[in-house]
């Protein structure tokens, strides 16, 4: 499906961490919008998606002058104090627009000449690889976090056809381990796995973060149930794997392979 993109002129680009980011000061997203449009993905329930007609997935708002836009608030972001960035809460900053567009490259260029106090880039796409030199520039004030919610490639497409194949984004770990950048696998939402993942895991990270819809969809799980995200649970006769003690599966295995302090659960493993 092609996605169409607008391409827009923001005021701001830093905006105040709260609720679930409420550790971070600030969160930063390069694009409006996600072309990945994973079915579970809380941002379809938010205004960003509600108040346009397109489906969320096949548009991308595409935010010009941004890196310009980011020296001048991360300048006076940090006269003020403490600058710790969540990229991204509503979006993948590496979805495939930014192969041509490559905005959150330009916004990684101003952070490696002011860094913040502390980095975490969220995402789900290969394409982050791309950036080892910059992310390696800044050190340990940077957290990439690999979102891996299954190691079952047929569950990843039952729940997320537009989105990278699981083996390339366990490469990636492998490639940004290797050459040094922080990494973590971020199990999230918890999809059903093998009982082999966690081994699958180890061999790349030694930092996990396990969360669901219920803990981390910012409302209980009331706007994943609105998705009707159990339908498809259903639809692969795995309905025992949607409910609020289904991460206990995925945690205790995990607990087999990972000491206890390389486990993180839900906020706690998103935190700067």
């Amino acid at each position: 499906m092609k996605t169409a993109l607008l391409y827009k002129n923001p005021k701001t680009l830093l905006n105040k961490g709260t609720g679930y980011l409420e550790e971070y000061s600030h969160s930063l997203n390069p694009y409006t919008g996600c072309s990945f449009g994973c079915s579970y993905c809380y941002v379809r329930q938010m205004p960003v998606s509600t108040f346009r007609q397109e489906e969320w997935g096949t548009w991308v708002d595409v935010k010009m002058g941004a890196a310009a836009l980011l020296r001048k608030e991360l300048h006076r972001a940090k006269g003020k104090g403490k600058v710790t960035i969540f990229m991204s809460s509503s979006t993948d900053p590496y979805q495939p627009i930014e192969h041509t567009e490559k905005v959150t490259r330009s916004l990684l260029e101003v952070m490696v000449e002011d860094p913040p106090d502390f980095l975490f880039v969220q995402t789900r796409s290969p394409l982050v690889h791309r950036d080892i030199d910059l992310l390696l520039q800044l050190g340990d004030k940077v957290r990439v976090s690999m979102t891996v919610e299954t190691d079952l490639e047929d569950v990843r497409k039952h729940f997320s056809p537009a989105a990278p194949p699981i083996a390339a984004r366990l490469k990636t770990l492998q490639l940004l381990a290797e050459a040094g950048v922080p990494v973590q696998a971020t199990i999230a939402p918890i999809l059903p796995s093998s009982e082999a993942f966690p081994d699958r895991l180890k061999a790349l990270v030694n930092r996990v973060c396990v969360d669901d819809f219920f803990m981390g969809d910012g409302s209980g799980g009331r706007r994943t149930r609105s998705l009707g995200i159990d339908k498809l649970y259903a639809e692969l006769g795995l309905e025992e794997w949607f409910s609020k003690d289904a991460y206990r599966i995925v945690y205790d295995r995990l607990r087999r392979v990972f000491p206890e302090d390389q486990i993180y659960l839900s906020q706690e493993g998103f935190a700067p």
